[in-house]
């Protein structure tokens, strides 16, 4: 695994998001009470970012028609999306968040 340094925990609060556009698509890193998650950042039913959507707990809402993600497993949990998102293995090291961009990808 090939792991790349995208920030400080202190530079993404809690509930809050980050579209990293490293690598060969963009990604969407999370931070669920201190645990930080990546998914595919396209949403799987339009095209759309989810960084841009909100956080509900694990879960995040895509902005443009409410379809939701797990963001721990990428699993759908609400349409009109149907289709999961890629996740990305995170690693965080000191006050460093890394993210495997480099066919980390896992499709649940």
């Amino acid at each position: 695994m090939a792991f790349t340094r995208i920030c400080r925990i202190d530079e993404l609060g809690t509930g809050e998001a980050l579209r990293i556009d490293q690598g060969d698509e963009p990604i969407a890193l999370f931070n669920v009470d201190g645990e930080f998650h990546a998914i595919q950042d396209t949403c799987s039913h339009e095209e759309w970012s989810l960084a841009e959507g909100y956080l509900e707990g694990d879960v995040v809402v895509c902005a443009l028609h409410m379809a939701k993600f797990c963001v721990r497993t990428g699993k759908v949990c609400a349409p009109p999306a149907t289709e999961a998102v890629k996740v990305f293995p995170v690693r965080v090291e000191g006050n460093e968040v890394f993210v495997d961009l480099a066919a980390g990808a896992i499709v649940p």
